[in-house]
């Protein structure tokens, strides 16, 4: 277990804190869509400022490739954290230099401020240690809570946590937590839900949950490349025709272990997808040429719902359908609604386009924990050392709790 900002003094100390706010913009207005991530901080900001620490935030934005770009400063999300905290939140125009430095050591305790886009620098993607250096000036404790880049070694993430002593947020703890207890000691039955696109994005969560769950539930644009494995026409649908003998593979082993894997018996097809497109379901698993797949049918969806009702675990990563248009929302909908009425059960949304899903769908304060890092859970449920939570401060024994 790592070490949080509850183990360490904050009394008077400058504490800089690695959160996400790579929150979605709007085109046109340019402002924030939603804001999930930014109250998802408020816990570990707040509990630093009630201990007397004075605080610097550092996130990204975007994708500015090294550059500075005007869309993807960080202002506008300073201006809404402002209001969530109820106080003024500083904005510095950069995230390291002299005058950041001089104006931060100035910080008094109990004050906010928010450094610039890190990545308009291109040596925060590099880890370049001269870069970290300049970022440790900047406070004298690290917290890490920003679990959805931590599968990245970045100077904020990792390179900063060699040279300042690095604690986890209440974030990061809680999703290292929910991940953990469901991988190591779920309540079962434990069911997983994988879908999105490809089979390539899910191999390594598919591989590691087979041996662990009691059922698997596969939808979305992967489940067509499972459905040619097994001989059935697919249409026009999504195919990674690279991957079918390893879908073969999944499958045999399933059955070996034995594990329940549910596949789409039927479907909701179109012919493409433009708004206006025609829309109709399938009888049988089969999809007749010219259609594709774009969200599970009737008969798949009880099936699914089903297959949940008993369920004291749940894992879901990747929608079933193309939820972001209504008419293909239906199978991630009834999942969504079936999770969010289990009683007693433990339910993890594994970020990502899931977790848009359900906000969408309103259900998100419905579930148990709705997860703020699409890839790093993904690298998480795989087993994989994430670089930004190895580094942190492990806690000894006499302080776990």
């Amino acid at each position: 277990m790592k070490q949080t900002v509850r183990d360490v003094e904050l009394l008077g100390k400058r504490v800089l804190i690695r959160v996400d706010f790579n929150v979605p913009l709007d085109k046109a207005t340019g402002q924030i869509t939603d804001d999930t991530r930014i109250k998802e901080s408020l816990p570990t900001i707040r509990f630093c400022l009630d201990q007397g620490a004075s605080v610097v935030l550092m996130s990204h934005l975007g994708r500015p490739d090294g550059k500075r770009i005007s869309s993807l400063s960080l202002r506008i999300v300073a201006v809404r954290l402002s209001e969530l905290l109820g106080r003024m939140v500083i904005f510095l125009e950069d995230c390291v230099g002299t005058e950041v430095e001089t104006r931060l050591k100035a910080l008094p305790s109990g004050e906010v401020a928010l450094l610039e886009n890190l990545r308009f620098h291109p040596e925060e993607e590099q880890n370049d240690p001269a870069f970290s250096a300049q970022l440790a000036r900047m406070g004298e404790l690290y917290v890490n809570d920003a679990f959805g880049t931590a599968h990245r070694a970045h100077a904020s993430t990792e390179g900063l946590a060699r040279k300042l002593p690095a604690v986890a947020g209440f974030l990061m703890e809680k999703e290292i937590q929910y991940l953990e207890e469901a991988l190591a000691n779920p309540t079962r039955p434990f069911v997983a839900i994988l879908g999105g696109a490809k089979v390539s994005d899910k191999i390594g969560v598919l591989q590691r949950l087979l041996e662990r769950v009691d059922r698997v539930l596969i939808g979305g644009g992967m489940a067509y490349t499972f459905l040619k494995a097994q001989g059935h026409a697919i249409g026009s649908s999504k195919l990674e025709a690279d991957k079918v003998e390893l879908a073969k593979q999944i499958l045999a082993n399933a059955q070996r272990r034995p594990v329940n894997l549910l596949l789409p018996s039927d479907h909701r097809i179109t012919a493409s997808l433009d708004t206006d497109s025609p829309v109709k379901i399938t009888g049988t698993i089969d999809i007749p040429e010219g259609w594709l797949g774009a969200d599970i049918g009737p008969r798949t969806i009880e099936a699914f719902t089903s297959a949940l009702a008993d369920a004291k675990t749940v894992i879901w990563n990747g929608p079933v359908g193309v939820f972001e248009q209504p008419r293909f929302c239906e199978g991630s909908r009834k999942i969504a609604q079936t999770l969010s009425q289990l009683k007693g059960a433990t339910t993890i949304i594994g970020g990502g386009d899931t977790a848009a899903c359900v906000q969408q769908l309103q259900l998100a304060d419905r579930m148990s924990h709705v997860s703020t890092g699409g890839g790093a859970s993904l690298e998480f449920l795989e087993g994989k050392v994430l670089p930004g939570i190895a580094i942190l401060r492990d806690r000894p024994l006499n302080l776990a709790k």
